[in-house]
């Protein structure tokens, strides 16, 4: 499966997608194909799996890294 991870530059969100690109590959490791940075602007901090949102930065706020793997896990 692939993760795409979609953040702002100029918000300068490129350490959070980090974090969150690490965590994941270091809780899924090989499960996933792969886990790409994708560049944004006006706010975007946004991870999709596949065709699902697992996060919006507009939609739920805050992010839990924690979370995002519990929702990973059930589509891995």
């Amino acid at each position: 499966m692939d993760v795409d991870i979609t953040y702002c530059v100029p918000c300068e969100f490129l350490d959070r997608a980090i974090e969150v690109q690490r965590h994941l590959l270091e809780t899924f490791g090989a499960q996933l194909d792969e886990v790409s940075l994708v560049t944004g602007d006006h706010g975007v901090f946004r991870v999709e799996a596949g065709d699902e949102t697992l996060y919006d930065k507009h939609e739920h706020g805050e992010y839990d890294p924690d979370e995002l793997a519990r929702q990973l896990r059930t589509r891995l």
